[in-house]
């Protein structure tokens, strides 16, 4: 036992740094989420008591992991009158004197990941469970960051860790005829995390950094535990090439369109490690959604002062998108380039295809808006508006959108840019910041991210 530093602020770093390793490695062995987490909870009171009397040990997640595996013991000895888990008390038992250093300590961690993310909850649960054992969020944090009620979320956990146990998911990752499929619900879970911190659905707050931050922990965690997946590597990118402009797009509580954003403000070392993540990613000749949105999201990031965006290239880009998640949102997005590229009224067709399926998606109302506005078509355009506005999911995309309205627009000339991929013989498009999307041909050869 050492003398030096303050428990209590220790066992917050310990916390901090460690919670997810121990929650992983205490399920692994207990198989019970409920009784990993009372345990290591019984194990951090402990910790408050034990280390203000005795100092620090020497290595404080070995003590934590010993201690709550015997405050395991005890809880299960509590229950265990009929006899049952007598098998589970004699294993434990076994290695209840044991003390781990803390290099030694197995890294469960992929494990209890795709175990959180299973298909078998469903996506709401995916994500409140991960931030819970390993974000290492409170109940009542989660419960917040969602505008749910404390004890909602506490049932909403409860039931995901019962239908864990009652439905015999495995503590396991997956073999490699399930891992695309796994992953891919991993990596959907950690971005809707991160889409509920940069464009919250809910609330007076359009912005929930933490949660941002969450995300992108997560994603780090997982190219650390298994690297070389391009796709984590495209979503890791994706996040930080746009969480680097998160400190640009609110100003006075209203969002800024990423034209008018004051580019110094962006985080310069984040859109660098975001670049070469998504040329690392590239690199490895396997192409998915994940990294298409990065290299969308890389041609957003390279002029200093937001002209020239090449918005062909965001188009063509989308139509590489469409071929792998062939969604509304994503033909969306993708006639919102064409309008950028100045083909307002094949723009405005497409979307106006799109009208049922995103009634009550605001985005597609502003959208629709802005190209009726930009066709001098005013009386459509404030209807359009309107609707956005009711739908709007906060008071700065309230704000942001009348403002919208209320502005100037300099009415725009058509240019014969197509709809969803058909291009004119003559229009060479530029090498797309994947890699491998030139056009319709996912098998041109691999250029370089463009500068």
């Amino acid at each position: 036992m050492t003398r030096a530093g303050d428990p209590a602020l220790s066992l917050a770093q310990v916390v901090r740094s460690d919670r997810g390793r121990l929650i992983a490695a205490l399920i692994a062995r207990l198989r019970d989420f409920q009784l990993a987490e009372d345990a290591l909870q019984d194990a951090l009171e402990a910790a408050l008591r034990h280390w203000g009397r005795s100092g620090l040990p020497a290595s404080p997640q070995g003590w934590l992991l010993r201690v709550a595996q015997r405050k395991a013991i005890d809880r299960l000895r509590a229950g265990a009158r009929d006899g049952r888990r007598i098998a589970d008390l004699t294993l434990l038992s076994g290695e209840e004197a044991a003390e781990w250093a803390a290099e030694d300590i197995p890294d469960d961690r992929l494990r209890l990941i795709f175990t959180c993310c299973h298909p078998a909850l469903d996506p709401k649960s995916r994500v409140a469970l991960t931030l819970r054992t390993l974000g290492g969020l409170t109940t009542a944090e989660i419960a917040r960051a969602f505008l749910d009620r404390e004890p909602a979320m506490g049932q909403r956990l409860s039931r995901a860790k019962a239908k864990i146990a009652a439905a015999g998911i495995p503590f396991a990752v997956p073999g490699p005829d399930l891992w695309a499929e796994r992953l891919d619900s991993v990596l959907t879970t950690i971005y809707l995390i991160f889409n509920e911190g940069y464009l919250a659905s809910s609330g007076a707050e359009p912005l929930r950094g933490d949660l941002c931050e969450e995300a992108v922990f997560l994603a780090r965690l997982l190219i650390y535990l298994r690297p070389k997946e391009p796709e984590a590597e495209g979503l890791l990118a994706l996040m930080l090439l746009t969480d680097a402009r998160r400190a640009a797009r609110i100003a006075q509580g209203v969002l800024v369109p990423l034209e008018a954003q004051d580019r110094r403000l962006w985080d310069a070392a984040m859109i660098a490690e975001g670049l070469a993540l998504l040329d690392r990613a590239m690199a490895r000749h396997t192409p998915g959604p994940f990294q298409i949105k990065a290299a969308i999201a890389a041609l957003h990031v390279q002029n200093a002062d937001g002209s020239g965006t090449d918005w062909t290239q965001i188009a063509l880009l989308y139509d590489s998108l469409l071929r792998m998640e062939p969604t509304p949102v994503v033909r969306l997005n993708r006639a919102v380039a064409l309008a950028e590229a100045g083909a307002l009224p094949a723009a405005l067709r497409e979307i106006e295809t799109l009208a049922v399926a995103l009634d009550s998606y605001p985005q597609f109302h502003a959208a629709r808006a802005d190209l009726l506005r930009r066709l001098a078509r005013a009386p459509e355009s404030d209807a359009a508006y309107g609707r956005a506005i009711a739908l709007a999911p906060t008071s700065a995309d309230a704000a942001f959108l009348r403002a919208r309205r209320s502005a100037r627009v300099k009415v725009q000339a058509d240019t014969d840019i197509p709809v969803l991929g058909q291009k004119k013989a003559e229009q060479t498009p530029g090498p797309s910041p994947t890699g491998r999307y030139e056009a319709n041909d996912q098998n041109a050869p691999s250029p370089s991210r463009p500068k």
